[in-house]
């Protein structure tokens, strides 16, 4: 029988609230962490609004001197892993540090320190790049800072699958657990992306929503008038633990990470598989590997990111997963209130899944007004439901075809 995995530790940092209880109480509520770009001149971009970490002081986390060598995703995942191993009651003088690893994800990694020294090579020479422009650019940096400041030898790496990547790490670290080569694992991913270069590749490729005059109400998955996601920066860290560690330990337990699936829809670099083909698979994975039956899924945390063709692909995807019963299963996009994470989305989705489980509720699917006759599901409009989760499913679809799904269970002795 294949070992549980059960949560212990959660370490957020998003456009809606830094740690677990801010980020609670702002999906209760269906806040917005969209506002206008003011880091730098937008005046020139068709999109100038972004999902924004506000008020975010490294400081408080990290030494400062450490700050000015991280660029911003390794900030903002170092900050969510500290809160995550505090949040544990992991006592690492008495772990064995070779058995427990780090696996994050990131979709893109240093582009703010690119951006920057590129500037600094054009204008000074190449004598005057940072030598800390590899180490900080690179998409492994962040667990690497993570395992040296706490000493921990076992598996350490990266992965990158564009939006599925922290769901991509959060399996990963499922199956170092499962196979006995690790007894914890802290995993999930990070995103810090939204300067000009990057906000000006997502115009280019006109992914992004242009509501420029009204940019609260822009991430509106499935509503009939969307037109397009929105960038999103921050991260998520988990703690992982197989349950006969966490029970040695006397671990709270958030709940039981049971299933994951992944696939590949093979089709295009950018838009999904029309029938849902990749994103059917991944489920029907997810949900073999947990063990249950589709009838005990609850609730469902959407990819749902607000352009037209993949609400409606997953949409479609989740009708012939579920069957009839699809019309029955509350449903919700996290990305509504903060936006598109990229690679750090699916694990603060996950993390959004898990405390509603632990709270009772469900949260909105925000700014949803005009249905669409492609997306006829129940979408948890615009009002938090009060709702026990039991079992839900989360997933997360990334360019390139990417598709992950991660099965979430209600913790039982």
């Amino acid at each position: 029988m294949s070992k549980r995995i059960v949560v212990t530790g959660i370490g957020v940092v998003t456009p809606i609230g830094t740690g677990s209880v801010e980020f609670v109480r702002a999906l209760k509520i269906g806040k917005s962490g969209v506002s206008a770009i003011k880091s730098f001149d937008t005046s020139a971009y068709t999109t100038r609004f972004a999902a924004i970490v506000d008020n975010f002081d490294p400081g408080q986390f990290i030494d400062k001197k450490k700050v000015r060598r991280m660029a911003r995703f390794t900030q903002f995942g170092f900050a969510s892993a500290k809160m995550a191993i505090e949040d544990s009651g992991l006592d690492l003088r008495n772990e064995d540090l070779s058995k427990i690893g780090v696996v994050s994800g990131t979709g893109i990694g240093g582009l703010d320190v690119i951006e920057e020294e590129e500037q600094i090579l054009l204008a000074h020479g190449s004598r005057k790049v940072s030598p800390f422009l590899i180490p900080m650019i690179i998409a492994n940096m962040l667990p690497g800072e993570i395992a040296i400041h706490y000493g921990l030898t076992g598996i350490n790496h990266a992965v990158a699958s564009a939006c599925a990547s922290s769901n991509s790490a959060i399996g990963d670290a499922l199956q170092f657990l499962r196979s006995g080569d690790a007894d914890v694992m802290i995993s999930g991913g990070a995103e810090g992306a939204i300067v000009p270069l990057g906000l000006a590749g997502f115009c280019s490729i006109r992914a992004l929503s242009r509501r420029n005059d009204d940019p609260q109400r822009a991430s509106r998955p499935f509503d009939k008038d969307r037109d397009g996601f929105v960038m999103g920066e921050g991260a998520g860290m988990i703690v992982l633990e197989t349950l006969e560690h966490a029970l040695n330990r006397g671990a709270k337990i958030y709940a039981e990470l049971a299933g994951y699936g992944a696939s590949n829809d093979a089709y295009h670099i950018t838009a999904p598989e029309p029938e849902g083909k990749g994103a059917v698979l991944a489920m029907e994975k997810a949900i073999i590997d947990a063990g249950i039956s589709k009838e005990e899924v609850d609730y469902i945390n959407a990819h749902g990111t607000s352009t037209v063709l993949n609400d409606k692909t997953e949409t479609f995807a989740i009708k012939k997963v579920f069957g009839k019963r699809a019309y029955k299963i509350p449903i919700s996009s996290t990305k509504s209130m903060i936006g598109h994470l990229l690679g750090g989305a699916s694990v603060v989705e996950f993390a959004a899944t898990v405390l509603a489980m632990q709270e009772g509720f469900i949260h909105p699917t925000i700014n949803y007004k005009t249905p669409d006759p492609e997306c006829d599901l129940d979408y948890v409009p615009n009002t938090a439901r009060m709702q026990y989760i039991n079992c839900a499913i989360s997933n997360s679809l990334g360019f390139g075809g990417h598709n992950t799904s991660v099965i979430i269970k209600r913790y039982v002795k």
